[in-house]
């Protein structure tokens, strides 16, 4: 019993020391963890309503007044508090369109791998079929039907970002399902669907893993993408592309009104790709680290 259990223990211990050796991947996860707690908490801390309009106030300064520590915008709204509320929106957005692409990525590329043959070929086509049109397009169309909400935003994104789960997954599918936990289970009389679901689901969790978190950071670029654009977040509602579109007119003068929301997003997306690698590198056993 106790080797049973040690050994899940030793895993773990084993990925760990792997992960901590990237530090790249650890300032990573550092940044994603304040980032989520600053959109957590936006509420708490940020120091004005983000909504609330003072014309008299325009164009204040960051660092010169301590209601407004990182200045106001062109209607005298508070840019810190709007920044951390545009996080909360863009980090849910992420984060939904996420699980919208694992969960039709994972589906379709599992049903793909195990089902194989005229399946795998029709799923597969479909795939490089969605493949062949350019996500901002894909989303550009389909923004131009749909109202833009924040649920509507997410599912749009994420519905046009899982192409590449699904052929991660079934790569994983078509090496895991020859494997002899499998023909044990088939031989038990398993049925299919529980032959996908509990024993091959599970044993791909790493690469759908490292895909998640990578996605998290494309989605949040693609919701600043049309955000910017003006099919995404609708003011009043901030959001950190729609704080670009606002500044975009005002560059010249007032550069930091481009700059924060910008350096918001490049630090997000930095964040998840850096802590996607370091999990990459500390999952995938062909990847070792150890001397």
């Amino acid at each position: 019993m106790s080797a049973a259990v040690s050994a899940p223990e030793g895993q773990l211990a084993r990925v760990w020391q792997r992960f901590r050796r990237h530090r790249l991947a650890l300032a990573g996860a550092f940044v994603v963890a304040l980032l989520m707690a600053s959109a957590l908490f936006a509420s708490v801390f940020a120091p004005q309503d983000p909504t609330l309009l003072d014309t008299s106030l325009r164009f204040v300064p960051p660092f010169t007044d301590w209601r407004y520590p990182l200045g106001t915008d062109e209607l005298g709204r508070d840019t810190l508090s709007r920044l951390l509320h545009g996080g909360q929106v863009s980090l849910t957005v992420g984060l939904v369109a996420m699980v919208t692409t694992v969960l039709t990525g994972a589906l379709i590329g599992i049903a793909a791998g195990y089902l194989g043959g005229i399946a795998d070929t029709l799923l597969m086509r479909f795939v490089d079929t969605m493949l062949c049109f350019p996500q901002v397009f894909l989303l550009l169309v389909v923004a131009a039907f749909v109202p833009p909400t924040l649920l509507s935003i997410s599912l749009v994104i994420g519905l046009t970002s899982w192409m590449e789960v699904s052929r991660i997954v079934r790569a994983e599918i078509l090496h895991l399902k020859e494997q002899d936990f499998v023909a044990a289970a088939r031989a038990l009389g398993a049925s299919r669907t529980r032959i996908m679901v509990r024993e091959l689901l599970p044993n791909a969790a790493a690469p759908i893993l490292v895909a998640a978190t990578l996605k998290v950071a494309s989605a949040v670029l693609m919701e600043s993408y049309i955000s910017y654009l003006g099919y995404g977040v609708q003011p009043p509602l901030a959001s950190w592309g729609n704080m670009l579109t606002n500044a975009q007119g005002y560059f010249d003068t007032v550069p930091w009104l481009a700059i924060l929301p910008g350096a918001a997003i490049t630090l997000t997306v930095m964040g998840f790709n850096f802590l996607g690698d370091g999990l990459r590198d500390a999952l995938d056993p062909r990847l070792r680290m150890d001397p």
